[in-house]
C-alpha cells in the first residue's frame, strides 16, 4: 500500500489524504476476486479548491472533518482507493448524489442524481457527469461535474459498485460535499465575465460601505468573512429553514436572493437581524449598537449558534450581512449606497413632505421620507423571466421598509428596468425607481380649512451619488448612471413621465405657487468641519429687483437629524424680519458652537440646515434645506514588518481625541485575518483632549493574498469612528523540501 501511495505522489507531486472505511480485502491465495469495493476517497482538496476558487473556506482548511466545496457546472477530481484495480470489462461504478437534508436516495430528480461512470468523451453537456480519468493500480481517478443548474446545497455521495453476475456493494462517504453557484461557468445563470469582477464581487472578503451625506461621503470598512466558520452553513440554513425554499428553486438565484433578502431581517420570520433606529443610546440595551459592528462574522456566527435574531441593525448592517451570504454561496454581490434616498410609502413616485409655518415637518401628515443615505445590495444574474435585456445587476434590499408579496423584502429588480421606468417588471422595480428618482414635493400647511400650498418641487435631489466600492481599489465608484439617466436631461424626464403614467397611485396637485424670482436665498457652509469645532451657517439674501422693495420674514434653523431623515432636537434658530430695498443684499450668520450641538447629536453627527421665508407683500413662501455632517476622526492602523501567512504579526491602532473634553470608557473593535471572532480592546485610562487612544494586538493570517484590517472606536463621548488598512500577505518561505 505504501508503494502505491509513493507512486501516486510521484505522479501528482503532493501528499494525498484519504478517508478510509474499514474493509476486509477479498484476496484469496493471491488471486483478487469479488465485487469492487471502495476503501476510501481522496477529495483532492488542494487542487479542487484552487480550481473551484473555494480553497479559503473553513470547511476545506479545518484540521478535522474537512469537506469538499465545489461549484456547479465544473468538474472536480476524486481519487478513489479500491480493494483491487478497476476492470472496465467486469466492473460497473455509479455515483449517487442526493441533497443532504432529503435524507434518502432515489431516482434522478432535482434533489438526487444517479451518475454512472462513463468513458471520457461520452459525457452529456450541462448535466451531472462522472468520467473515467485513469488509474494506477488500485487508485481510480474520476472527474465529476455537477449540473450547471443543480440545487445549491450540501450533497451526500454514495458510490455503488457492481460485478457482472456477482452482486453489488455501496459505499457512503461520511462527509457532505457543498455545491455552490459558479460565476466562472458560462452555463450557470450567475456567470459573470471578467476575472477582476469575479475577484471583487465573489472572492473579496473585505470592502467598504459608504455612509454620510451627499456632500460629505464617508467610507466605512466592512469585513464580509464569507469563508469563515459557520458562514456557508448558515447561508444554506437560512435558505432552507427560514426562507422555506424547496426543491429545484434552491438552484435558482432569483428565488435564493429573494429568500435571503427576507431572511436577513427579523420581520415575518426568525431572521438574522433586529432593526433599531432609536435616537438614544439607552434604547439599544440588550444588544450591540449598529455602529459598533465591524463586519458580518460575529453577527452570523452568533445567529447560527443560537438560531435567534441578533440585535441590532440598520441599513448598512443588513447590506453587509447580505453581501456575505451571497458571496459565500457564489452569487456575485456588492453593497450600494444612494444619497437622499426616498422611501415612497404610497407608490406615488413623489415624496410629499408637509411643513408648518415654523418649518417643522408635520410627521402625522407625512408618511414619505428621505434618508440622508440608504444602503442596499446588487446581485449579478440572468433574468430568464424577463428576457436577455434585463440580466446583469439586480437590486435587492433586506432593510425592512416595505413588503413585497406580504413579506419584508425587495428585489431582485433589474437595473435596466429601473433606469427605463419599466415599473411592472418583477420584482419591486417601482419601489427602487422611486428610491433613486422620485420628485420631492414640499407643501406648507396653514390650517385644516386651508389648502396645502406648494412650496417647491425638487426633481433632481433624490438619488444622488449612488456609490459602491471600486474594483480592486479602496475607493468609491459612482454608478448613478446604472439607475437613471442624467438629471435635467430629456431622457430622464421622459422616463419619469412614463413611470408616472404607469403608476397606480398618482396624487393630484391642486394648488400651485406662483413663480417669483425677485428675492433669492443661498446657503454658505464650510463642508469640512471636524467634530469638536464650532461652525457658522450663513444665509445670503438678495433682492434682484431694481424697482420693488420687499418685506422678507422667516426663520433660519439648525436641527440634528438621523440618517433616515427624522428630525431630532433643535440646535439653534434665528428669526428675521427685514425690508429689502431694490438690489439690496443681506447676510444672516448663525454661529453654532460645540456646546450648542454636542449633547444634541444623534447617531451619525448629522444636521439639517433649513430656511423657511415669506415675501410678505407677495404672499410667496420659500423653503430650502441642506444636509450637513461634522467629520469624525479616522483610526490610523499600522503594522510591524511584512506579514506572512500563518505567522503572527503586530498591528497598532491610534486615534486622536478632537473634542475639548476627555473620552471615557473607550473601546476598539477589531476584525481582521485570522480572527475567528470580533476582537474588543478596552482602554484602561481616559483620553484627554488632543491626546491619542492607542492599542496593539497580534494577527495570524491563514492564507497569502490581500486582507483587510478594520477597526471601530466607541466611547461615551464619541461614536461612529472607524478606520481600515488593506494589506498584502506573503506566502511562507520555501523550506527547500520538494
Amino acid at each position: 500500500m505504501e508503494y502505491i501511495k509513493n507512486l501516486w505522489r510521484y505522479y501528482f507531486g503532493r501528499k494525498q489524504k484519504y478517508i478510509i472505511i474499514p474493509f476486509q480485502p477479498d484476496v484469496i491465495d493471491g488471486t483478487r476476486q469479488g465485487v469492487l469495493a471502495v476503501q476510501g476517497i481522496d477529495f483532492c482538496i488542494d487542487s479542487n479548491g484552487e480550481n473551484h476558487h473555494t480553497n479559503k473556506f473553513d470547511l476545506m482548511t479545518r484540521d478535522v472533518d474537512r469537506c469538499l466545496v465545489v461549484r456547479r457546472g465544473q468538474a472536480f477530481k476524486l481519487d478513489i482507493l479500491l480493494n483491487r484495480p478497476y476492470d472496465a470489462k467486469r466492473d460497473a461504478v455509479s455515483f449517487i448524489f442526493y441533497v443532504e437534508d432529503v435524507q434518502k436516495r432515489g431516482p434522478s430528480n432535482e434533489a438526487s442524481a444517479a451518475v454512472p461512470m462513463l468513458e471520457k468523451g461520452s459525457e452529456t453537456l450541462g448535466s451531472w457527469n462522472a468520467v473515467y480519468e485513469g488509474q494506477i493500480d488500485s487508485h481510480l481517478m474520476v472527474a465529476v461535474t455537477p449540473a450547471a443548474d443543480c440545487i445549491v446545497a450540501a450533497w451526500r455521495l454514495d458510490v455503488d459498485t457492481k460485478l457482472s453476475g456477482a452482486g453489488a456493494l455501496s459505499y457512503t462517504h461520511p462527509q457532505p460535499i457543498y455545491v455552490l453557484f459558479n460565476p466562472w461557468c458560462l452555463n450557470d445563470s450567475v456567470y459573470m465575465p471578467g476575472h477582476s469582477h469575479r475577484e471583487e464581487y465573489v472572492q473579496e472578503d473585505g470592502g467598504l460601505v459608504f455612509r454620510g451625506v451627499y456632500n460629505r461621503i464617508k467610507p466605512a470598512p466592512w469585513n464580509y468573512a464569507q469563508y469563515e466558520k459557520d458562514i456557508l452553513e448558515c447561508a444554506l440554513y437560512l435558505i432552507r429553514e427560514v426562507g422555506k425554499v424547496k426543491g429545484g428553486a434552491r438552484g435558482d438565484p432569483i428565488r435564493i436572493v429573494r429568500a435571503l433578502a427576507a431572511a436577513v431581517n427579523v420581520q415575518d420570520d426568525n431572521g438574522v437581524l433586529v432593526g433599531n433606529w432609536a435616537k438614544e443610546l439607552s434604547d439599544y440595551s440588550g444588544g450591540t449598537h449598529p455602529l459598533k459592528w465591524v463586519g458580518s462574522l460575529a453577527i452570523i456566527q452568533k445567529y447560527y449558534e443560537k438560531k435567534k435574531p441578533v440585535k441590532y441593525a440598520q441599513c448598512w448592517v443588513y447590506a453587509g450581512v447580505l453581501t456575505t451570504l451571497c458571496r459565500a454561496l457564489g452569487i456575485p454581490c456588492r453593497p450600494v449606497s444612494g444619497y437622499d434616498a426616498a422611501h415612497d410609502s404610497q407608490g406615488s413616485l413623489t415624496i410629499d413632505i408637509i411643513k408648518d409655518e415654523n418649518g417643522d415637518t408635520l410627521e402625522e401628515f407625512t408618511n414619505d421620507s428621505v434618508w440622508n443615505y440608504h444602503v442596499w445590495n446588487e446581485v449579478w444574474m440572468d433574468r430568464p423571466d424577463l428576457g436577455p435585456d434585463y440580466g446583469g445587476w439586480q437590486a435587492i434590499d433586506a432593510t425592512p421598509q416595505e413588503t413585497s408579496e406580504d413579506v419584508y423584502r425587495c428585489g431582485p429588480a433589474s437595473l435596466r428596468a429601473v433606469r427605463d421606468g419599466e415599473l411592472q417588471k418583477p420584482y419591486d422595480v417601482s419601489y427602487v425607481f422611486a428610491q433613486v428618482n422620485a420628485d420631492k414635493v414640499l407643501w406648507k400647511y396653514s390650517g385644516e380649512i386651508q389648502p396645502l400650498k406648494l412650496l417647491a418641487r425638487d426633481t433632481i435631489s433624490i438619488g444622488q451619488n449612488i456609490s459602491t466600492k471600486a474594483i480592486g481599489r479602496m475607493e468609491r465608484e459612482d454608478i448613478t448612471n446604472l439607475y437613471k439617466y442624467p438629471e435635467r436631461t430629456k431622457e430622464e424626464r421622459d422616463t419619469m413621465e412614463k413611470a408616472l403614467r404607469k403608476s397606480e397611485s398618482i396624487f393630484a396637485r391642486y394648488y400651485l405657487n406662483d413663480a417669483f424670482n425677485d428675492v433669492t436665498f443661498d446657503f454658505e457652509l464650510r463642508d469640512d468641519i471636524k467634530i469638536g469645532q464650532d461652525f457658522n451657517v450663513v444665509l445670503h439674501i438678495k433682492n434682484r429687483s431694481t424697482i420693488n422693495e420687499h418685506q422678507v420674514k422667516g426663520v433660519l434653523r439648525v436641527d440634528t437629524v438621523t440618517y433616515t431623515g427624522v428630525t431630532g432636537d433643535g440646535v439653534k434658530r434665528h428669526e428675521f424680519d427685514m425690508k429689502m430695498a431694490p438690489e439690496k443684499k443681506e447676510t444672516i450668520t448663525l454661529p453654532v458652537t460645540f456646546n450648542d450641538y454636542y449633547k444634541k447629536l444623534v447617531d451619525q453627527a448629522s444636521f439639517n440646515i433649513a430656511c423657511l421665508a415669506s415675501i410678505v407683500d407677495r404672499n410667496f413662501d420659500y423653503f430650502a434645506q441642506d444636509d450637513f455632517r461634522v467629520r469624525n476622526p479616522d483610526i490610523k492602523i499600522s503594522i510591524d514588518g511584512k506579514p506572512v501567512s500563518r505567522q503572527e504579526f503586530t498591528v497598532n491602532v491610534k486615534l486622536e481625541n478632537p473634542l475639548p473634553i476627555p473620552l471615557k470608557s473607550g473601546k476598539f473593535y477589531i476584525q481582521g485575518p485570522g480572527l475567528d471572532k470580533q476582537l474588543k480592546i478596552e482602554l484602561s485610562e481616559n483620553v484627554a483632549p488632543g491626546e491619542f487612544a492607542t492599542a496593539q494586538f497580534q494577527l495570524t493570517p491563514p492564507w497569502a493574498g490581500r486582507h483587510q484590517i478594520s477597526a471601530k472606536f466607541s466611547s461615551k463621548e464619541m461614536h461612529d469612528v472607524d478606520g481600515f488598512l488593506s494589506i498584502m500577505v506573503a506566502p511562507p518561505a520555501s523550506n527547500g523540501v520538494s
